[in-house]
């Protein structure tokens, strides 16, 4: 086992809990009390950027508009980040921008696209022949966890759209997701869709921008990895949408392998969105059994028609962020409930999981969190666990957002608040150490590290 791979193994076993009670209190509609062991109330921030609770401050790492160490501009939109372990004490953060090929004002290139030329063409995944250049990709952040510097901003990935989440893998990577189904059209030269792959690195330079298209083509949005088995699980972002799981051929070598989609043992079709009728109730495990799914490049984007009505697979409310912790998968449909304010299930995989014996021990599928409450949690997005054991849950509601904590036991609370505007929380995502929470607002794009006393939270659980 490699260096990183154990890394990872010990950081996902140290950052998760089974979270067996968080059903009790979140049945249909019915709201959990104020935990008693939470952080405290938030405190208006004098700076205007971020409340929260007494005992924790945060720093601005990097702001849309801001000149990269590369000579280009750091992108606006941050979505979707992972923090990884880098050498001689640095913290490698990278960051997804949700940006289309219009988005000039907040791209890396200028207002007008005047610094392409700065970067070889086959650097870009989708040069539009030079007029219309995708603009959505990657930057690589380099924080210093001594002194709470940034060191480094470069551009790590270029030429794709609508970089939305994604997620860590064990060896010291990051799969980017584009959140579209676009086709060749005008200036787009390429095919969009898909997942790529990014080195977490601190040296200055662009990823090769290889679609892993054998992932499958369809509006992306995040990615789980567990690092057991090598699995790869994924979300979609549609009202209709499935989810997913990639078996590589070759662990750690995703550019092929087999694509599946989860259906419910007993209940072919079955609608989790619980929109009109609760046909999934809180903390009932379901059996699951996963289903091959056939010409994963699909240029219809029908992936999800072929598995619901051809096959059976269960339908979910917009899958959205995913983060692998404990042995188990935790993923948000962030429309999901009878009010569409969001939805988070946990997956706990088979012992026998992407083998011919998974039959026997079924992985299962768990409603957890259905608060049909936007004062509780307002259209979950990404999300992660903490060292601690709580979720932290990043929303993406129709006004004020905040980031929420959810405990154990299924308590929820307020732990910040964007104090600057209406834009959501992205990209909440913990230093290897446990000791920085790092965080998005996604518009303009300012990239934040919270720090404070965390061992409170580790005391009281």
């Amino acid at each position: 086992m490699s260096v990183s791979r154990r890394q990872f193994l010990r950081s996902a076993a140290a950052v998760s809990i089974g979270f067996a009670g968080l059903h009790r209190h979140l049945a249909w509609g019915a709201p959990a009390p104020a935990p008693e062991n939470s952080f405290g109330p938030l405190m208006p921030d004098p700076g205007g950027i971020l409340d929260l609770p007494e005992g924790f401050s945060y720093r601005v790492l990097a702001r849309a508009g801001e000149l990269m160490d590369d000579g280009l501009r750091l992108p606006g939109a941050a979505d979707g980040m992972a923090a990884f372990p880098g050498p001689e004490g640095r913290v490698v953060l990278v960051c997804n921008q949700e940006l289309s090929p219009g988005s000039k004002e907040a791209g890396a290139f200028g207002d007008d696209n005047e610094n392409l030329g700065k970067l070889p063409k086959e650097d870009l995944y989708d040069w539009g022949q030079g007029q219309m250049p995708s603009l959505g990709g990657t930057t690589n952040i380099v924080y210093n966890a001594q002194t709470g510097a940034v060191e480094r901003k470069f551009l790590s990935l270029a030429g794709t759209v609508r970089n939305c989440a994604g997620g860590p893998t064990p060896w010291h990577s990051w799969i980017s997701c584009e959140e579209t189904a676009q086709r060749i059209e005008g200036p787009i030269e390429k095919d969009h869709g898909y997942n790529f792959e990014v080195p977490a690195t601190t040296e200055i330079g662009r990823a090769t921008p290889v679609p892993l298209k054998a992932m499958g083509r369809f509006v992306h949005e995040a990615v789980a990895v567990d690092p057991r088995s090598g699995i790869v699980y994924e979300t979609e972002d549609t009202g209709d949408s499935l989810i997913y799981r990639y078996i590589p051929d070759a662990p750690g070598k995703l550019i092929a392998g087999r694509l599946q989609a989860l259906a419910v043992i007993d209940h072919p079709g079955l609608d989790t969105r619980n929109w009109e009728k609760e046909l999934v109730r809180p903390g009932e495990p379901l059996a699951v059994r996963w289903v091959d799914i056939e010409n994963v490049e699909s240029p219809d984007n029908d992936l999800r028609i072929q598995g619901f009505e051809g096959k059976g697979c269960a339908r979910f409310a917009r899958g959205e962020g995913m983060w692998y912790g404990r042995d188990a998968i935790y993923f948000v449909c962030t429309s999901g409930g009878r009010k569409k304010k969001g939805q988070i299930f946990r997956y706990q995989p088979s012992p026998h999981e992407g083998t011919a014996e998974e039959g026997k021990t079924p992985g299962t599928l768990e409603l957890f969190v259905e608060p049909n409450d936007g004062n509780l949690v307002d259209n979950a997005d990404n999300l992660t666990v903490s060292p601690f054991g709580d979720l932290i849950v990043c929303e993406d509601g129709s006004g004020e957002n905040n980031l929420v904590g959810v405990t154990p036991d299924g308590q929820i609370y307020r732990f910040g608040h964007n104090r600057m505007n209406n834009s959501e929380f992205a990209g909440a995502t913990f230093s290897p150490d446990g000791q920085v929470l790092f965080v998005n607002i996604q518009h303009p794009g300012t990239t934040l590290a919270i720090y404070g006393p965390w061992d409170q939270r580790r005391s009281d659980g």
